[in-house]
């Protein structure tokens, strides 16, 4: 999900609610600590250079069980955090602390935003030798017709 549907989905909500991967909701007394850019310059298993840029929300659980983060003021702390560093209309990437610091991607269902998991990849298969995975698919499928039959489309 872009910074742009964020802050569009932001002004028309009452409440902000984040959802994790297992459906469960993050409390609603959390706060979003940071907002910001993160860029990634690194080069890849076979020797690319690559740079990313995602927007970093940082969500935190606190003790402060009277405060609830609403949409406008979260708006605001986006679009302050736009102008001051200079961010485009990027990725955004949570953080969320479990076990250990947990990075998900983000999507909206029209009432939650959901925190989707993320997974590694190789970025670099063709030149690591690991084949690509061909799409599987049951012969019953492909066709309504038998194969074999005098009307057949296969003789």
């Amino acid at each position: 999900m872009k910074l742009s549907q964020v802050k569009l989905a932001l002004k028309e909500l009452g409440t902000i609610g984040f959802k994790l991967p297992n459906g469960e909701l993050v409390p609603n007394h959390f706060h979003v600590t940071e907002v910001g850019k993160i860029t990634k310059h690194f080069i890849d298993c076979g020797g690319t250079e690559r740079n990313e840029e995602v927007v970093n929300f940082q969500l935190w659980n606190a003790n402060d069980y009277d405060h609830r983060l609403h949409p406008e003021k979260l708006l605001n702390i986006i679009e302050l955090s736009e102008k001051v560093l200079k961010i485009d209309d990027l990725e955004i990437e949570i953080e969320y602390q479990s076990e250990t610091i947990g990075k998900f991607g983000l999507d909206f269902d029209g009432k939650n935003f959901l925190l989707t998991n993320k997974k590694t990849d190789c970025l670099a298969k063709d030149k690591c030798g690991i084949p690509v995975e061909k799409t599987k698919v049951e012969l019953s499928t492909l066709n309504d017709e038998p194969c074999c039959s005098p009307d057949g489309n296969c003789c």
